[in-house]
């Protein structure tokens, strides 16, 4: 189990508590804890409406070009921008804090 915060788009941190046994991903999470999180693509980078903004200093993988491409075409990305639906849920990621992004 990890723990990790996300901040919603109203500035009010949930503090969850997450298995990293069941290869969830940031997005799935973020729609189990009932935050405002579509996922439209069912997590394959198509959409973005799971950008979220890292603000820890957590070491990622680097985005993958389909990541990086629906970043491109999204809105109010930033340099800590990423799709949550490409984060997955492991121990080095305890303590991680992300931001949902605003809504066009």
């Amino acid at each position: 189990m990890i723990e990790l915060t996300i901040i919603d788009r109203t500035d009010v941190p949930h503090l969850i508590e997450v298995p990293t046994d069941m290869s969830l991903n940031l997005m799935e999470l973020c729609k189990a804890a009932e935050l405002p999180v579509e996922g439209i693509c069912g997590g394959m980078a198509l959409c973005a409406t799971c950008h979220v903004y890292v603000l820890s200093d957590h070491q990622l993988p680097e985005p993958t070009d389909d990541e990086l491409a629906m970043l491109d075409s999204a809105f109010f990305v930033q340099p800590n921008s990423r799709l949550g639906c490409q984060i997955k849920l492991h121990d080095d990621l305890e303590g991680l804090v992300v931001k949902l992004a605003p809504v066009a």
